[in-house]
């Protein structure tokens, strides 16, 4: 009987912020990437969109008109998914059908005036105005008594469900704490009650020690796809000093987070030379007002493309009815995003005109 070799071989890995499993099963791809195969026609949208809810002095669909704003804006949601006044009750069906109300406030976030743009074409000084606001947001959220969790994200591209292709992300603030962040959290503090240390931070000096699924650095954060990684280019953003939230980060450490954000945005698009879509989101420490050491704030790349810019990973069969499953290993995929130019292909092509 042959040695295991986990380049090869089914196996099932861990994923320790979750506890949940994922199965892996590089042998049914021996080559999981033979490059771009389809001709992509290249969508040119306009800097200003008369039509575009999101642009600068037009009129939203809630008939609220825009501020002619010149970096980023910050607006409630129109029809919002959550809202603020929602009358407290618990509906008990025997104790089979259960529900709870849930109040919360929903905000938009515009990247930038511009309609063409996206984070992996803004500048660093751009994404930092993007990153400022995000911390100006959840500090004043979590100022109110009844949200005790703010979540940031972005959904970029139609098959994402992005209705609007104007660069922007939203901010769901809420009561309880959502299921993803809270089987995180679980996971870290019953590390750090373990350990006495935070659990991404030894994860994370592990991966800088082996250096197998690193897809890029620089002195405040490192980007790499994680051991249990779902999607075929996932990616966790990672803090190299341990801060809970967005609101423990230094001025030096906020300019490297929008550094970070445009590398691997830019790697992304030249993967596939398309605007390559993704659902991000930035998990941090509860709004509870207490300390959390266990807690360490990091940020998930979730895309979708698989083969090329328009060869998807489905979630069906298995998937759905047993537990996630790859094909391309973790280490092969960060191979590729590590080899790719972290100049946007379109900088390289325009500068090539020249």
């Amino acid at each position: 009987m042959t040695d295991f070799v986990l380049a090869e071989h089914p196996h099932r890995r861990l994923n320790i912020l979750t506890g949940d499993w994922v199965l892996v099963s590089p042998h049914r791809t021996q080559r999981p990437w033979q490059g771009q195969v389809e001709d992509i026609v290249i969508e040119q949208r306009p800097e200003y969109d008369p039509e575009c809810y999101l642009c600068p002095g037009n009129r939203r669909a809630g008939g609220v008109n825009n501020p002619a704003y010149t970096e980023t804006l910050a607006f409630n949601n129109d029809f919002a998914a959550l809202k603020p006044d929602t009358p407290e009750a618990d509906h008990m069906g025997g104790g089979l059908l259960v529900a709870k109300t849930e109040s919360g406030i929903c905000r938009v976030i515009c990247f930038s005036p511009r309609h063409d743009l996206t984070l992996a074409e803004m500048t660093v000084e751009e994404i930092r105005k993007v990153v400022d606001l995000w911390t100006d947001e959840y500090r004043a959220l979590v100022e109110d008594e009844n949200i005790n969790y703010v979540l940031i994200f972005e959904n970029k591209g139609a098959v994402m469900g992005c209705s609007n292709p104007h660069p922007h992300g939203q901010i769901w603030a809420q009561h309880a704490i959502p299921c993803e962040p809270a089987k995180e959290l679980r996971q870290m503090l019953r590390h750090y009650q373990e350990t006495g240390r935070p659990l991404l931070q030894d994860y994370l000096s592990l991966e800088l020690k082996l250096q197998q699924r690193i897809v890029c650095e620089n002195s405040s954060f490192v980007v790499l796809v994680p051991y249990w990684a779902i999607w075929p280019y996932e990616v966790l953003v990672l803090p190299r000093r341990q801060v809970a939230s967005l609101l423990e980060m230094a001025d030096r450490e906020k300019t490297d987070l929008a550094d970070i954000l445009r590398k691997i945005t830019a790697k992304y698009d030249n993967l596939f030379r398309v605007s390559f879509p993704y659902s991000s989101g930035i998990h941090q420490a509860p709004a509870d007002g207490k300390e959390h050491p266990d807690c360490t704030w990091h940020m998930h790349f979730y895309p979708p493309l698989l083969r090329s810019a328009t060869v998807k990973k489905f979630m069906v069969g298995y998937e759905m009815l047993g537990g996630p499953q790859r094909d391309i290993t973790a280490e092969t995929s960060a191979q590729y995003l590590r080899d790719l130019s972290d100049i946007h292909y379109k900088y390289k092509e325009e500068t090539a005109l020249r």
